[in-house]
């Protein structure tokens, strides 16, 4: 006779892999919603050359988090072993040129509008907003059902 406790446990684990598992999907949303709400805060508060500097940050976070998440993938298949679509001067490539992408934003705002770098820089934090709304999300929602 199968224990209960041990079928429990076992819908239990089920039940928070696939919470967790939307995990990315939902941090890409916030990503989204904190940007959509940023830029026009940002242009209220700051003005226009915050908002386009805030704007351009948010979206070369975005670019860079896709990247992030696609190298990420890349070293865990090969370290697994795993057949790659994608090369390993790929992966490294593409994981330099996130920076690359970051300095030359950078460097074209500081020439243009100094004033907008402060926008541009609050932009690249974008994911980490997204994350501890993820974070406190899984807490608010994980607490109540025991996950």
């Amino acid at each position: 006779m199968p224990d209960s406790s041990h079928a429990e446990m076992g819908s239990r684990e089920t039940v928070a892999d696939r919470f967790y598992s939307g995990s990315l999907d939902r941090i890409r949303l916030y990503m989204f919603v904190i940007a959509a709400l940023a830029v026009p805060g940002g242009f209220w508060k700051f003005g226009v050359r915050c908002a386009v500097g805030l704007a351009l940050g948010s979206m070369i976070a975005f670019v860079n988090f896709y990247w992030l998440k696609r190298a990420i993938s890349g070293f865990a298949d090969r370290a697994a072993g795993a057949t790659s679509s994608q090369s390993g001067s790929g992966i490294v490539a593409r994981f330099l040129l996130r920076y690359v992408l970051i300095a030359i934003g950078a460097y074209a705002i500081l020439t243009v509008s100094p004033a907008s770098l402060n926008g541009f820089l609050a932009g690249l934090f974008l994911p980490v907003a997204a994350i501890l709304c993820e974070a406190a999300y899984e807490v608010y929602a994980a607490l109540p059902r025991g996950i």
